[in-house]
């Protein structure tokens, strides 16, 4: 895959689906303690009591996983040519950390919502917020390559051209 520039419009897309249901996600967050005490004391099963949050976190499991087979089998552009070897690294671990939270937040929130273990709900909440800061981070680092490196690192996944 060396001379591939850019992701696939498969990757894009999901890349930004999953962004914007990952911050709907974190956002519809609030009051979830009390919907779980809820769903747990009537007994609740299934899809039965699912808040807008349940709902969308299942959709973020279920395309973070697509996208994980999707990136194995389609693999990834190579770094930009004469980035210092650290910022190399930084990004390879970065995009690690970001792929392990964006699958532990919503396994764990599963967890905790349709098998009723309460005491993942606490961490989940935990690493859901770990989940943001890091994306913010991937955000500005992303700005940062655009508009003070000036290098294709967010065109490559962007429609326009990585060059």
């Amino acid at each position: 895959m060396a001379d591939k520039t850019r992701y696939s419009k498969l990757q894009i897309g999901l890349h930004w689906l999953i962004a914007v249901l990952i911050l709907a996600t974190w956002w519809l967050g609030d009051g979830m303690g009390r919907a779980l005490r809820t769903r747990m004391q009537e007994n609740l099963s299934g899809f039965d009591g699912n808040t807008w949050h349940v709902w969308l976190g299942t959709a973020v499991l279920l395309l973070v996983v697509i996208r994980m087979i999707v990136r194995w089998m389609q693999g990834a552009p190579a770094p930009i040519a004469g980035q210092p070897p650290l910022m190399e690294k930084a990004g390879t671990w970065g995009h690690r950390l970001l792929y392990l939270l964006m699958f532990l937040a919503p396994a764990m929130g599963a967890v905790t919502w349709y098998l009723k273990i309460r005491a993942v709900g606490d961490p989940h909440a935990l690493v859901a917020n770990a989940l943001m800061i890091a994306a913010l981070g991937h955000a500005l680092i992303a700005l940062y390559h655009h508009y003070f490196l000036k290098d294709a690192t967010l065109r490559r996944m962007t429609r326009g051209t990585a060059d």
